[in-house]
């Protein structure tokens, strides 16, 4: 797939605001600082594009970024971040929650996880989550440029088992310093919409 243009088109907190194009959607889902900003600007070569930041939390709205006038890559807040209010967590839960349940034009939720880490109680609960929702799934590891082969190694097969992963399931590891995983996730992606 090549992607020619990405702009983000709409930023939302309730269902109102989201696009009306119809356009197949493809949600970004992880914890907050896992990547999902900088894997969104890798996969559309636009730096900058989506803000990344050093510090978690800072996606509180619903981001639409529009691809090729073709589909949109979606931007869900992050997840599991502790500095914010149980209220404000809340919060995102049910918009978060409310998106992946009622939204038709949901194609495939790409599910991201940290490579340096094992997957927390909040990825597992995500995953089962998006496993019980009969949505399409792809698990994407990120940052394994911050890793040697052998921990990558390590690390890859310990995520697998603590998620249950199967040879079906889809699962890809990811550097956006690097680009590895890029063309084979936006194969994915384009199988998907």
């Amino acid at each position: 797939m090549k992607i020619r243009k990405a702009e983000l088109e709409k930023v939302a907190v309730s269902p109102d605001q989201y696009p009306t194009t119809g356009r197949p959607e493809i949600a970004l889902a992880g914890r907050s600082n896992v990547g999902k900003s900088s894997l969104i600007n890798t996969l559309v070569n636009i730096r900058g594009l989506a803000r990344t930041s050093s510090s978690p939390g800072k996606t509180r709205t619903i981001n639409f970024y529009n691809i090729n006038n073709d589909f949109y890559l979606v931007d869900l807040p992050g997840y599991g971040y502790a500095k914010v209010s149980k209220e404000e967590r809340k919060k995102w839960g049910k918009m978060i929650e409310e998106y992946l349940n009622n939204r038709e034009e949901l194609k495939l939720i790409v599910l991201l996880v940290d490579s340096r880490h094992q997957p927390t109680e909040d990825d597992k609960l995500m995953l089962n989550y998006i496993r019980h929702s009969g949505k399409k799934l792809v698990v994407v590891a990120t940052k394994i440029d911050k890793l040697s082969n052998n921990e990558l190694f390590k690390n890859i097969n310990m995520i697998k088992k603590e998620l249950n992963l199967t040879e079906e399931d889809i699962f890809i590891p990811f550097s956006s310093v690097k680009r590895t995983g890029r063309d084979k996730l936006l194969k994915v992606i384009e199988e998907n919409i």
